[in-house]
């Protein structure tokens, strides 16, 4: 099993820049099939999810070649529908996507249970009521298997604003008879990149950013190009690897416009950025000193549906905390068994404590040291990862694969600002 065997407490410094963002790509890759022209994606993210996203595409004969880096160009004319791969599902959580192209496209898909990060139960019920209330028949099984004659746009009121909930009724609507309008919907950037290419591709989408979207249904699409935005996810995590080993990095083309509720909660923690047109600075050699609520409470630091804080950085936030001075508790909402990697920065040397599933109290700084590790999930095996490069000693983190399922060669990129990181095969 691939590894990083990481030499940490040094400083790092230099410039780097977010890659595409992985969770606009995915949607956006499976929505290519809701035309038969061909697409080209630009600025995706060269990570497994996206990989293994690409092979499912190609096994129900999609044309996918890489034209550059990362440029991807994906014919769907050959695809006729079909049973997805059980194997090739289980490896990602993004194949619940192919759902609501696949459906508003021939009116049938069968899909194996998604696979992803193990974080805690993720609900699907709000996708089968989306179709459902399309005109969709679910039956549900082993998998799921959705047919619909023809769908039929609708009032529709989301039970939770899910990101995938949301994508998927965006797709089913493009092509539905009649106008969708949907409410409590997520509204991330990555749903906004998604509603943008659509209407590039000749949908009518409007409300695109906020939580109710309008939808004229069209009867079809056709190709275009779409440049995939920068992920305001990573551009956080590069934030609190600055803040960690103490060092001052400069992200390039930072997404600045969906950063505030993330440089908000840095703020909570005494860490500051500063813009420089298009890029951001983060000031990672001063003392961080965590800001008190008023009166002296112990701040929080708490997720939830955008444009909160966003639940994908809680991990981040931890062991940002880590190296902080002062208490905070960070209270991630969504998910009861993200906050369960705590327990490896504890055997760091960390100071936290976990509350319950949801909410672990953290009180900083603490001297981390070395430890072999494993990563659990994309988040808090960067987490982790981040922890290593600011503790002495040696670290080795086992079960990579998971943060390339959602970080770029970040060994390399790692290695750029100075980082003493070996990737062991």
């Amino acid at each position: 099993m691939p590894a990083f065997i990481v030499e940490g407490g040094y400083a790092l410094t230099g410039r780097v820049r977010p890659a595409g963002n992985k969770n606009a790509a995915l949607p956006c890759v499976t929505a290519c099939l809701l035309t038969s022209e061909p697409m080209t994606l630009g600025n995706v993210p060269r990570i497994l999810d996206v990989e293994n996203l690409l092979e499912i595409m190609e096994s129900l004969g999609a044309d996918v070649s890489w034209t550059a880096p990362n440029t991807v160009r994906i014919a769907t004319s050959g695809v006729r529908g079909g049973q997805i791969d059980r194997g090739m599902a289980a490896k990602i959580r993004a194949s619940l996507l192919l759902a609501g192209p696949l459906l508003a496209r021939f009116g049938d898909v069968r899909l194996p249970p998604p696979g992803g990060d193990v974080i805690g139960r993720r609900r699907m019920d709000t996708h089968f009521m989306v179709f459902e209330s399309l005109g969709g028949r679910v039956h549900l099984d082993s998998g799921c298997h959705v047919e619909a004659d023809r769908l039929v746009g609708a009032n529709v009121f989301l039970d939770e604003p899910s990101v995938t909930g949301t994508e998927n009724a965006i797709m089913a609507a493009v092509l539905a008879k009649g106008t969708t309008l949907l409410r409590n919907t997520a509204s991330e950037p990555h749903v906004q990149d998604l509603c943008h290419m659509l209407n590039a591709m000749g949908a009518r989408i409007s409300g695109i950013g906020t939580n109710a979207l309008a939808i004229e249904g069209v009867a079809e699409l056709h190709g275009t190009e779409f440049h995939i935005g920068q992920d305001h996810i990573e551009a956080g995590s590069f934030i609190g690897l600055a803040a960690v080993t103490g060092s001052t990095i400069t992200i390039e083309d930072t997404p600045l416009s969906h950063m505030d509720s993330t440089l908000l909660g840095f703020r909570k923690l005494g860490v500051e950025c500063h813009a420089e047109g298009d890029d951001l600075v983060v000031h990672g050699g001063a003392e961080h000193v965590i800001r008190q609520d008023a009166f002296g409470a112990v701040p929080k630091i708490d997720d939830g549906p955008w444009p909160a804080f966003p639940a994908d950085l809680t991990s981040i936030m931890v062991v940002t905390a880590t190296q902080c001075h002062g208490t905070v508790l960070i209270h991630e909402k969504m998910f009861e068994s993200r906050m369960f990697f705590t327990d490896k920065l504890v055997a760091m040397g960390a100071r936290i404590i976990l509350c319950d599933p949801h909410r672990a109290v953290v009180v900083g700084p603490a001297a981390l040291h070395g430890e072999t590790l494993e990563s659990p999930d994309i988040r808090a095996g960067m987490a982790l990862l981040i922890a290593a490069l600011s503790a002495q000693g040696t670290s080795r983190i086992r079960n990579i694969s998971q943060i390339e399922r959602g970080y770029q060669r970040i060994d390399d990129r790692l290695r750029a600002l100075g980082a003493r990181i070996v990737r062991e095969d």
